[in-house]
C-alpha cells in the first residue's frame, strides 16, 4: 500500500515528515495549551524531534508556531477576564533577554554537535522537578484539609516573595497582589533563559512561577501566561528565523489544527477547578518526560506512541469537561428562566 501522500517534504529543514502528526500535535497542543496556561510546546519540541525533526529545527518551529496559537487563546481568555496586562507587560524585560541568552547557547551547543542529547536531558530533569512540585503541592493541600476540614493551601512560597521590600514596588489589580517589581523580572529572565535553549513559549516553567513564587491565582496565571507566551513567542521566531532553524511549512499545518484546539481548551478553564488543572498538568509532565527518555534510548516508537497517546487522551478529558459544564450551565440557564 502506497503512503507516500501521507508524508510532506520539509523544504528548509530537508526531511520527510507525517503531516497527520503535525495536524494532530497542533490540535492537541492548542486544546491543552488554552487548558493549562502554556503554549504546550513542551511538548512539540519532543514531539517534533521524535517525527524526524532535527533539534534545532524542532526548537525553532516549535517557537515560531507557539506565536500564532498564543495569540487565539490569549483573546479568549482576555474575554474571561484573567489576563494581567501589568503584570505581562512587566515580565517581558526579563523574558526578552532571557530568550536570547538561551538561543545563544542552543547555536553553541549546535556547533559542537551535542545539541540533542543535551536539550532531551536537560528537559528530563527539568520535567521530573516540575512534576515533582504540582504533586508535592496537590498532597500538601488534601493532607491540610482532610486533618482541618477547611480547603488547605499547598506550597506557599509566594507569601515569603512577595515580602521583598525592593523598590519599585507594583501593584497588579486583575491578579491582586503587590510585590516588587523585580519578583516577576527575575522569574521571567529565568523562564526565558529556558524558553530559549527548550524552543518553548516558557510557559511550562512561568505558569508554575506565577502561581507559586509569584502568587498568582490559577485561572489568572493561565490567562496572563498565554499573553507573555505570544509576546515572547513572537521576539523568538524573530531570532530562530534570522538564524535559519525554523521550518514554516510545518508552523502552518500546525496552526491549522491548533486554531480549533486553543478555542476548547480556553473555554474548558471555565468549568475546572484550579487544583484540577494543576494535578492534569502534573501528569501531562510526567508522561511527556517518559517520551522523552524512551527517544534518548533509541525507543523511537515507543516514544512516539507515548508522546501522541498522552495528548490525544488529555484532549479527550478536557473537551469532555468543557460539553460537561456547558450542559450544566445551559441547563441552569433552562431553570432560572423557567423559574421567572
Amino acid at each position: 500500500m502506497d503512503t507516500s501522500w501521507l508524508y510532506l517534504y520539509m523544504p528548509i529543514a530537508g526531511v520527510e515528515i507525517l503531516w497527520p502528526g503535525l495536524v494532530l500535535i497542533g490540535f492537541s497542543v492548542g486544546v491543552i495549551g488554552g487548558f493549562f496556561g502554556m503554549a504546550g510546546a513542551w511538548m512539540v519540541t519532543p514531539g517534533l524531534n521524535i517525527l524526524g525533526f532535527p533539534m534545532a529545527f524542532a526548537i525553532g518551529t516549535d517557537i515560531a508556531h507557539i506565536a500564532g496559537k498564543s495569540m487565539i487563546s490569549t483573546m479568549r481568555h482576555a474575554k474571561f477576564g484573567n489576563v494581567d496586562y501589568k503584570l505581562g507587560f512587566v515580565m517581558l524585560i526579563g523574558t526578552m533577554i532571557g530568550i536570547e541568552c538561551g538561543a545563544q547557547i542552543v547555536m553553541k551547543l549546535e556547533r559542537l554537535g551535542t545539541i540533542g542529547p543535551v536539550v532531551r536531558w536537560v528537559y528530563v530533569v527539568l520535567l521530573a522537578l516540575i512534576s515533582w512540585m504540582v504533586f508535592y503541592d496537590y498532597h500538601k493541600a488534601t493532607s491540610k484539609k482532610k486533618s482541618s476540614g477547611e480547603s488547605g493551601e499547598g506550597l506557599t512560597w509566594y507569601k515569603t516573595m512577595q515580602k521583598l521590600n525592593i523598590p519599585p514596588m507594583m501593584y497588579f489589580k486583575t491578579a491582586g497582589f503587590t510585590c516588587s517589581a523585580w519578583l516577576p523580572i527575575l522569574v521571567s529572565y529565568l523562564t526565558g533563559v529556558l524558553a530559549g535553549f527548550l524552543g518553548i513559549g516558557g510557559g511550562l516553567f512561568r505558569m508554575p512561577a506565577l502561581v507559586y513564587l509569584i502568587g498568582c491565582p490559577t485561572h489568572i496565571a493561565v490567562g496572563t501566561d498565554l499573553f507573555e507566551v505570544m509576546i515572547s513567542g513572537l521576539y523568538g521566531s524573530f531570532t530562530y528565523a534570522l538564524k535559519g532553524r525554523i521550518e514554516l511549512v510545518a508552523v502552518f499545518v500546525m496552526l491549522s489544527g491548533a486554531a480549533i484546539g486553543a478555542q476548547i481548551g480556553t473555554v474548558a478553564t471555565k468549568y475546572a477547578k484550579g487544583y484540577g488543572i494543576r494535578l492534569a498538568f502534573g501528569v501531562a509532565v510526567l508522561c511527556c518526560m517518559l517520551s522523552i527518555i524512551l527517544k534518548q534510548f533509541k525507543f523511537n516508537a515507543a516514544a512516539t506512541v507515548v508522546i501522541l497517546g498522552t495528548i490525544t487522551l488529555i484532549c479527550i478529558w478536557i473537551i469532555r469537561i468543557m460539553l460537561t459544564g456547558a450542559a450544566q450551565e445551559l441547563r441552569a440557564k433552562k431553570a432560572r428562566e423557567q423559574s421567572v
